[in-house]
C-alpha cells in the first residue's frame, strides 16, 4: 500500500426503524377487530333501512353517503389488522391507508353538511334553501367524492420512501416538506370546521332555550330536552371522535418531517397518533346512533325489529322518511 493511503471506513447505517410499536402491538389490532365487528354489522343494517325506500330530504341524502363512508373505512381494517407492524406489498398498502383516510374525511364532510342542514332548519324554519332539495344535495355528495377519488389517484403517485420506517405498512413514515405542509393544511381546515361547529350548535342552543313548545306543562318540558339531547348527539360524536386527533396530529406531522428531530418525542407522538386513530375510527361505529335520533324511519324500523314485530310498509316507510324534515 502506497504510502498516504488511507483505508476504506465502513459508515454504519441504520437498517430497522427506530420507532416500534410497543403494546400498540396487541392494542391495534384487537381494537380495530372489535371496530369492524361492530361497524359493519351496524352499518349493513343502517345500509339496508335507508335503500329500503328512496327519500326526498337533503338530511337522507347525506345520511346514506355517510353510510357509505363509514363502510368503506371499515372494509379498510381487516388489511390493517394483518399487516399491522409488517412489510406488505407497497402498493396495497399504500392504496388501504389512503382509502382509510379518505373515508374518514369523507365522513367529516357529510357529518357537517348534516349539521348544516338541521342549523337552517332549526334556525330559519320557514326559509327553504336550496341545500334542503333532495336533487342539490345528491349533486354535493357526488362533488364531494369526486374531489376525493381525484385526491386518492394524486396520492397513489406519489414515490415509495427509501427510510427503514417506509417498508413497514401503516406505521411511521417521513414526509417531505410538500407532503407534510399539504398534511398540516388538511388539519387547519378541519379547526376551521370544527369552530364552524362550534358557532353553529352555539346558535342552536340559544335558540332552543327560547322554545316554549306550546307551554310550560311536563309533556312540554320533556319534548325540549328530547329535542336537545338529539340535536347535540351529532356535535358530541364529531368532537370525540376526530378532535383529539387532530390535536395529536400536528406535532405528530411535525415529527415526521424532522421539524421535531428527538426520536424519544417521535416514539411518543406515534403511539399517541395510532390511539387516537384508533377513535376516530369508532366513528363508525358512532354514526348508526345519530341515525337513530335523527331519523324517526330509522328508529322506528330499529324498534321494530328489536321487538320482533317489523309491520312498517314502504308506505309507511316513506311517510316516516318524509315526516324526518321538520323532526329535530
Amino acid at each position: 500500500m502506497a504510502p498516504g493511503t488511507t483505508l476504506p471506513v465502513d459508515i454504519p447505517t441504520n437498517h430497522t426503524c427506530d420507532i416500534d410499536d410497543r403494546f400498540l402491538y396487541l392494542v391495534v389490532p384487537v381494537g380495530y377487530s372489535v371496530i369492524f365487528i361492530l361497524g359493519l354489522l351496524s352499518n349493513l343494517v343502517a345500509l339496508c333501512i335507508f335503500f329500503l325506500k328512496s327519500s326526498t330530504l337533503s338530511i337522507t341524502v347525506y345520511m346514506k353517503n355517510l353510510v357509505i363512508a363509514d363502510l368503506l373505512l371499515v372494509l379498510c381494517l381487516p388489511i390493517r389488522i394483518y399487516y399491522h407492524n409488517k412489510e406488505g406489498p407497497f402498493f396495497l398498502c399504500r392504496m388501504v391507508g389512503i382509502s382509510f383516510y379518505v373515508s374518514m374525511y369523507a365522513s367529516i364532510v357529510f357529518l357537517s353538511l348534516i349539521s348544516l342542514d338541521r342549523y337552517l332548519k332549526i334556525i330559519k324554519p320557514v326559509q327553504v334553501f336550496r341545500i334542503h332539495r333532495a336533487e342539490w344535495s345528491r349533486k354535493t355528495a357526488c362533488i364531494v367524492w369526486a374531489v376525493f377519488a381525484c385526491s386518492t389517484f394524486l396520492l397513489l403517485l406519489c414515490e415509495k420512501g427509501t427510510e427503514p420506517c417506509d417498508k413497514i405498512c401503516f406505521h411511521f413514515h417521513r414526509k417531505r416538506p410538500a407532503g407534510g405542509a399539504i398534511n398540516l393544511v388538511v388539519v387547519a381546515l378541519f379547526f376551521i370546521l370544527f369552530l364552524v361547529f362550534v358557532c353553529f350548535y352555539g346558535t342552536i342552543g340559544a335558540k332552543l332555550s327560547t322554545m316554549t313548545l306550546g307551554g310550560s306543562d311536563l309533556q312540554a318540558r320533556s319534548r325540549k330536552k328530547k329535542i336537545v339531547v338529539r340535536t347535540y348527539v351529532v356535535p358530541a360524536i364529531f368532537t370525540l371522535c376526530f378532535f383529539p386527533y387532530h390535536v395529536v396530529r400536528v406535532p405528530y406531522i411535525l415529527s415526521q418531517m424532522d421539524v421535531i428531530m428527538d426520536v424519544s418525542i417521535q416514539q411518543q407522538l406515534h403511539m399517541a397518533n395510532e390511539l387516537m386513530l384508533i377513535l376516530s375510527a369508532v366513528n363508525s361505529c358512532l354514526d348508526p346512533v345519530i341515525y337513530f335520533f335523527l331519523c324517526s324511519a330509522f328508529r322506528k324500523t330499529v324498534r321494530c325489529a328489536v321487538q320482533g314485530r317489523c309491520k312498517l310498509s314502504m308506505n309507511e316507510r316513506a311517510v316516516s322518511f318524509n315526516r324526518s324534515a321538520n323532526e329535530f
